[in-house]
């Protein structure tokens, strides 16, 4: 699933853009070692997380899209490593079950 399309199934906007950013499947967790031990490359990673550690987290791990859930603000210092390090982000008033189902056509990440 394309960034742009995630973006509008969860009614979000693009805080970080990344040209051609892709899904092919997903995760969803608030716990940053949980996901370098679960989310598998190529993941959505849907999340609270709203800090650097979570972009450090998903370079590691291969993850090129974060939805960040409830309407958390994007600092500019996740902004700026995002961008750097080709991640791209959604922000999205939606809580992380709600985009969870709207994402449902992706398959679970399995690592």
């Amino acid at each position: 699933m394309l960034l742009n399309e995630i973006a509008e199934k969860t009614g979000g906007t693009v805080a970080v853009d990344k040209p051609g950013a892709e899904a092919t499947c997903a995760y969803a967790s608030d716990l940053l070692s949980d996901v370098m031990g679960h989310c598998a490359d190529g993941a959505v990673l849907i999340t609270i997380q709203n800090h650097l550690n979570t972009i450090a987290v998903c370079t590691l791990v291969g993850c090129e899209i974060i939805v960040v859930c409830h309407g958390r603000p994007i600092p500019d210092d996740m902004a700026a490593a995002a961008k750097r390090e080709g991640v791209a982000i959604v922000a999205t008033p939606l809580s992380q079950f709600e985009t969870s189902v709207r994402l449902s056509s992706l398959p679970a990440s399995s690592k």
